[in-house]
């Protein structure tokens, strides 16, 4: 019998950012909400029904001292896993790493925030937290337990990375209004709309049948007419001994491409 969903609670302070995978999870369900009450993000892969993510954020001004904002039932209580992510301390993928985002290093120049010492979520004055509860179900006997350990490591490392840029960047959104927000969002989409569509030309343009000059078209329809005549009387006498043959390979094709991963 497959297990009950994982869950684990998440806490990332001095940044907001909210994350999705509609390319992998095309069928979901969001619900977005001011700061300050609960946002929900619930992806259904329709792929494999058994799989699907459920993430709940709530955004307040202080350290990560909440035990409880997002009003988890006793029992959810009772299977979570507390990850506190700390963004200047929890060491981020080599592939990711920028100096520039380093925040050890870094200092903003319109607000003289930074560099961040060790102990900074406790004497920071102006603070905010992300709250996260992150449910990853994957029901189905023998993987559960490693894809959804999978999963939850894969959207920590999203979090961590996602909310240090939030600090680094902020001499780019410091200042701007909630309409200034709307209007970045916007352009960004678009951005992100127009990357897809010139990726998806790429893939389409990619897939060609390849051209037979004229003089060759000619002259391979006579070579097919003289080898029709031919080929009517041999084909009775190699249909038995192609059958076995025929059969293996299209066996063969069909296993093949069963197991392909591209």
């Amino acid at each position: 019998m497959a297990k009950d969903s994982t869950q684990r609670s998440a806490s990332t302070s001095l940044g907001s950012c909210q994350y999705g995978s509609a390319l992998i999870f095309p069928d979901s369900y969001i619900s977005l909400s001011e700061p300050g009450t609960t946002t929900l993000i619930q992806k259904q892969c329709s792929v494999v029904p058994r799989f699907s993510i459920k993430i709940r954020t709530r955004y307040e001004n202080n350290n990560g001292s909440s035990e409880n904002c997002l009003n988890m039932e006793e029992e959810e209580l009772k299977k979570r896993t507390v990850d506190r992510v700390d963004i200047l301390t929890d060491p981020v993928d080599e592939k990711h790493y920028k100096e520039e985002e380093d925040l050890s290093v870094f200092r903003s120049e319109k607000t003289g925030r930074g560099p961040l010492e060790k102990g900074w979520d406790k004497c920071c004055d102006v603070i905010m937290c992300s709250y996260k509860l992150v449910d990853v179900s994957f029901q189905v006997f023998g993987l559960q337990t490693k894809v959804e350990e999978f999963v939850h490591r894969a959207i920590r490392n999203i979090l961590l990375l996602g909310h240090r840029q939030a600090f680094a960047w902020i001499d780019e959104w410091y200042g701007m209004t909630l309409d200034d927000v709307r209007e970045y969002e916007s352009g960004m989409q678009e951005k992100t709309n127009e990357k897809v569509r010139e990726a998806q030309k790429d893939i389409d343009g990619g897939i060609k049948t390849p051209e037979t000059p004229e003089g060759e078209e000619e002259e391979g329809e006579k070579e097919g007419q003289d080898l029709k005549g031919s080929g009517r009387l041999s084909k009775n006498n190699s249909l038995s001994s192609q059958g076995s043959e025929s059969s293996q390979s299209q066996r063969s094709g069909y296993l093949s491409s069963w197991f392909k991963w591209s």
